[in-house]
């Protein structure tokens, strides 16, 4: 039975370790006051880093069921990165900027 124990959990721990190594980081710039993409799609367990290339601040945030967030406010050079755990339809802004707006879909 010390086997059996020993050969699932090798199996269990093999299962989690590709699981996460499918996950994937999307970089979508901040850039003249707009994201460098307005839709994109995604699986669950994968992020976005949110880079400001602007010379001003900007602030992502998400109000949305499938991802509700607010990663504040932060200046040029600097990024910010969300995990999307749950699959649906994620609306996304900037408080500062209101024309600013994408859509992220996670399956």
């Amino acid at each position: 039975m010390n086997a059996v124990f020993k050969t699932f959990a090798l199996a269990s721990f093999l299962v989690m370790f590709a699981a996460g190594a499918h996950a994937g980081e999307t970089v979508v710039s901040q850039k003249n006051k707009d994201f460098s993409q307005k839709s994109l799609k995604i699986k669950v367990g994968d992020s976005i880093a949110f880079r400001n290339d602007d010379p001003f601040f900007h602030n992502v945030f998400s109000l949305s069921d499938a991802a509700s967030f607010d990663l504040g406010s932060y200046a040029q050079g600097q990024s910010k990165s969300v995990t999307f755990k749950k699959a649906g339809t994620v609306e996304i802004e900037c408080s500062i900027h209101p024309n600013m707006k994408m859509v992220v879909e996670v399956q």
